[in-house]
């Protein structure tokens, strides 16, 4: 359903329209969180939502290239302070997993194995897999994880907001245009690299592909200037959509069920990291709520996208997340190995 062009267009369309009401209202970040709670609205009305893979790749190679232009010396330094947060990321993959997973045994009837998969801060499509093979309840872990994807595309924002970034100014990159005879060698070569590391098994790999190929020729001096604003709002708006799209299909008794638990462990998972975030910022002098961001287990594509938007370090984030889906990927197989038959 997604590959048709018909079905796109109609999301594209809610989602403009999402956006559109979103910055009447002055809501923050307003190209991401105004489509995600409209096409969400629209899809579990009965609507078939839906975005092309090809319109979706387009969009990731877009952002990753926004999101690169964001490296500088002083981010570059950085990075050898950041195993500090590594450690720290782990420690709180872990605790989230616990805590999530002994409450949605205890008040949500979820049995051990189901529980432990729906509390995985990430790692969707790897977490559904898993579930498919087990045996475990697929939907329902679907529906809990969506919410939770959901939920932190909408609290994240305000929760910034509330830190002290500013989220009221645009949310197209500044600085000069790049050439716009560039703008087919950038993307170009973004492709390629994504390639490769799609071949390399990278998550999301054409986003983090044009996002080190943008970063190395904005260090090196070779591609420097940010994409137009013609581009990047455009490729935001089909971030947005692409959120929504979770629950296209989901009938309203099945999103109903999974509702209060998926917003359940947010709490409990938003709570942890920003615990964890705490030493986090004192140990590498990085603002709490950039800390925050980068723990902050949302969707790998959509996190990297809300740094940039408001100011944060994106090769901080974008490790950060890698990170947690690299522990999550060894954490889950080891843990689920010990969990009783359903």
């Amino acid at each position: 359903m997604s590959r048709s062009p018909v079905i796109s267009l109609q999301t594209l369309a809610v989602g403009a329209a999402g956006a559109l009401l979103a910055w009447a209202v002055s809501a923050p970040v307003y190209v991401l969180l105004g489509p995600a709670l409209a096409v969400s609205v629209f899809g579990l009305s009965g609507q078939s939502m839906g975005i092309a893979p090809n319109l979706r790749n387009a969009c990731f190679v877009i952002l990753g290239i926004t999101v690169g232009a964001g490296f500088n010396e002083d981010a570059l330094g950085a990075m050898l302070r950041w195993p500090v947060a590594f450690v720290f990321m782990a420690l709180v993959i872990w605790g989230i997993v616990m805590a999530c997973r002994w409450l949605l045994v205890r008040s949500f009837g979820f049995d051990a194995r189901s529980a432990l998969l729906a509390s995985a801060p990430g790692h969707l499509s790897f977490v559904v897999a898993m579930a498919h093979e087990t045996g475990s309840d697929v939907a329902r872990i679907s529906v809990v994880q969506s919410v939770r994807l959901l939920a932190l595309t909408i609290v994240v924002p305000f929760v910034a907001m509330a830190m002290g970034i500013d989220v009221s100014g645009s949310i197209a990159p500044s600085g000069a245009a790049m050439p716009l005879w560039h703008l087919p060698l950038v993307i170009g070569a973004a492709v390629l690299v994504g390639l490769l590391f799609g071949r390399l098994n990278v998550p999301v790999p054409l986003l983090l592909g044009a996002m080190v190929t943008s970063a190395v020729g904005h260090l090196s001096g070779i591609t420097p200037g940010v994409l137009p604003i013609w581009l990047v709002m455009p490729a935001y708006l089909v971030l947005g959509s692409l959120i929504g799209t979770r629950f296209s299909g989901v009938p309203m008794a099945r999103f109903a069920s999974g509702l209060s638990a998926g917003v359940a462990i947010t709490v409990v998972a938003v709570s942890l990291a920003g615990i964890a975030s705490v030493p986090v910022a004192w140990a590498l002098g990085i603002p709490l709520a950039h800390v925050l961001i980068a723990f902050a287990p949302g969707g790998l594509e959509t996190m990297i996208a809300m740094a940039a938007v408001l100011g944060v370090v994106p090769g901080f984030v974008a490790a950060c997340h890698i990170a947690r889906l690299l522990v999550l990927s060894v954490l889950l197989p080891a843990m689920l190995g010990r969990q009783p038959n359903p």
